[in-house]
């Protein structure tokens, strides 16, 4: 097959400009009704109180405490009496009535302070999934939205991807994104597939291999027979996954909201009983009320919102100081449940990027390991193929002087070659150099290390091989031991890449579970396989391939400096420094979170207890219970801050705190 039009450059193909003019489709925060309402309640609360602490009248931030009421208490009141048609009573409505209360008796500050600490919450979370979903539309955007197709006499006509049929051809220019997932019919290229299977180099691509929508060609030309429907490539199936995984994962709740329901419904039972029977029994409206507006005050939830979210946000905040950020509250608790843990490997336990970890000359040749290395940078030196730039900047590492290039051409699929110092020196596959599917031996023995080979000719005689490996990342060892320490089972490998690569750099940091050659929705499958086996899984990964699995997880964590849009939005949890190191310690200060937590419950619950049997039993002066009420809130608030302190992440760090 051939094309009269010829194929443009890398820097000018139809795919590369789309790609450049794409918008991204990010909600902005302040569209959400939810945010707007929140800030202006914040806004409005913070403007009031420093008046209210100064001892203004009444009239000067009156006024402003109400404005926080109906702004923050709009959003979380309509939810909560949304529920509540639906006979269901849920801590929205209940806050929302405890701040009316408090006000209603004087305590106008708990009751603002109260709506804000709710609105936004609710305006965190609302954020979050709008962020979740621009991320998934904007997936779709790496399928292209055009395609070459070729008619039976050869006519190119420009379509839809949508509209591609199984069966029909394509043509893939150099630099495009391949529209739909096939099966190469002509052509050699090499395509980076990084989107799919996380590999980190290009993989090079003849007649007869599969190709996947969304994948970017290198610098040949493909022609590609359809194999899959575009509503079923592989692509379209990851923005299916993320979207059910998401909607499908278990409803996140912080550990009070389990008891919500029992909660609210006998808080709301007791005080009406403990208005109404008294008035049935002929006591006074006044006392009765004030009783009632007594019990109110001190079994309201204030202390236990208060017992719960401090220690969350102070470890959110502690891990955000060093470098992760932790989503919300109900991911910091979720951090320290888990008890399995599935890394990705490129990306994530290597830096993903690709360095000459191996030069052998061969004997033959007479040459020493930096001549080969200076020979062939010379030669790769006008290449932007990602082992080009590793094999140049290995020679630069060594201090060697690279000599100038002339007569330089490139073979997509098979390697490069030029002529240095004048001689013609050839770097590339040894498969495809040799013509030989065997290749060379040498090149065997490192392909079976796990490396990718790259062989040297000069003259066209075989000089040397270099062998190209990822980077494993200086903490991965430490990070894999200290993650088995932690859940109690050994970390799983689980990777697209090839398994020779995989065992490798398993063996290297100690993993024994290594599954590799995994598609997104195999990935997928191993999660939730480990999920129904009584495991809450960790998944640590960086690629859009991890996304499925880590919006399935119990918890996902992606890393940050080279991690997609897609798996930053759909992870809980980003590792924003890179550094694989936090995230043990992070786990570890989510259980140091999670003990604050059950210490301020009974703290909450003793006061809780003893001022509503007081009130039951006796008579409570409403002075003395408020400034029991508030007590509790002023203790556990502040034993929940210590998660602030620096020395709550060195513990983390250093091991403790399990």
């Amino acid at each position: 097959m051939s094309s009269t039009s010829a194929p443009p450059t890398r820097e000018t193909s139809p795919g590369a400009a789309r790609e450049a003019a794409l918008p991204r489709r990010r909600t902005r925060i302040l569209a959400l009704p939810e945010a707007r309402w929140a800030a202006a309640a914040l806004v409005l609360f913070l403007i009031a109180l420093p008046l209210y602490l100064a001892g203004a009248p009444a009239w000067a931030w009156g006024p402003l405490f109400a404005a926080v009421y109906v702004t923050g208490g709009w959003e979380p009141g309509r939810a909560g009496l949304q529920a509540l048609r639906e006979k269901t009573l849920d801590v929205d409505l209940l806050m929302v009535v405890a701040a009316l209360g408090a006000a209603a008796i004087g305590q106008v500050l708990d009751g603002a302070l109260l709506i804000v600490i709710f609105a936004t919450s609710g305006a965190l979370e609302a954020i979050a999934t709008a962020r979740t979903a621009d991320s998934v539309r904007g997936l779709l955007d790496l399928a292209p939205a055009t395609a070459t197709r070729l008619d039976d006499d050869g006519t190119e006509e420009t379509v839809p991807t949508g509209q591609l049929a199984v069966g029909e051809v394509v043509l893939v220019r150099p630099g495009e994104r391949i529209g739909a997932d096939g099966r190469v019919l002509d052509g050699t290229s090499e395509v980076d597939q990084a989107t799919i299977t996380g590999e980190p180099l290009p993989v090079a691509k003849r007649q007869g291999d599969e190709v996947f929508a969304g994948t970017l060609n290198g610098t040949g030309a493909l022609w590609v027979k359809v194999e899959r429907d575009p509503a079923d490539s592989v692509i379209a199936r990851i923005v299916a996954m993320v979207e059910e995984a998401s909607e499908t994962k278990a409803p996140t709740q912080l550990f009070i909201e389990k008891v919500e329901q029992r909660y609210s419904l006998g808080m709301v039972a007791a005080t009406l009983a403990l208005f109404a029977l008294p008035l049935v029994l002929g006591a006074d409206l006044r006392s009765t009320l004030l009783r009632a507006m007594t019990f109110m005050i001190v079994a309201s939830p204030c202390a236990v919102v208060l017992a719960t979210m401090p220690p969350l946000l102070s470890a959110i905040a502690n891990a955000g100081r060093h470098g992760v950020l932790v989503k919300s509250a109900v991911v910091m608790e979720r951090l320290g449940q888990v008890d399995a843990v599935a890394l990705d490997k490129t990306g994530t336990l290597t830096e993903g990027t690709p360095r000459v970890a191996d030069v052998r000359p061969l004997a033959a040749s007479g040459l020493t390991q930096d001549e080969v290395l200076r020979l062939a940078a010379a030669a790769e030196r006008p290449s932007e193929h990602p082992l080009a730039r590793a094999v140049v900047a290995a020679a630069r590492a060594r201090g060697l002087v690279v000599p100038p290039a002339e007569d330089f051409t490139s073979t997509p699929g098979a390697g490069v070659s030029a002529t240095v110092e004048g001689r013609t020196v050839g770097v590339g596959s040894p498969a495809r150099v040799l013509d030989d599917r065997t290749g060379h031996p040498v090149a065997a023995a490192l392909e079976e290390e796990g490396r990718t080979a790259v062989l040297v000719t000069l003259d066209g005689t075989p000089v040397g091989v270099l062998g190209i490996a990822d980077r494993l990342r200086d903490e991965a060892a430490a990070t894999v031991t200290a993650l088995g320490e932690l859940t109690g089972t050994a970390p799983v490998l689980a990777t697209g890449d090839n398994a020779r690569a995989a065992a490798r750099l398993a063996a290297e940091v100690g993993i024994t579970d290594v599954r590799a050659g995994l598609l997104p929705q195999d990935k997928v499958t191993a999660v939730l396989e480990m999920q129904r086996a009584g495991r809450k899984v960790l998944v640590v990964g960086d690629g859009v391939n991890d996304a499925p699995a880590l919006a399935a997880a119990h918890t996902g964590i992606a890393m940050g400096r080279a991690g997609s849009d897609l798996a930053l939005e759909t992870a809980d949890a980003v590792v924003v420094r890179d550094e694989l190191g936090t995230i043990p310690a992070v786990v570890r200060l989510s259980r140091q979170a999670r003990r604050l937590v059950v210490q301020n419950l009974v703290v909450a619950a003793v006061f809780i207890t003893g001022l509503v049997v007081w009130d039951l039993a006796g008579t409570l002066p409403l002075p003395l219970g408020v400034a029991g009420h508030e007590g509790s809130t002023v203790i556990v608030g502040l034993n929940g801050l210590r998660l602030l302190a620096d020395g709550a992440w060195r513990r983390a760090r250093d091991g403790y705190g399990r």
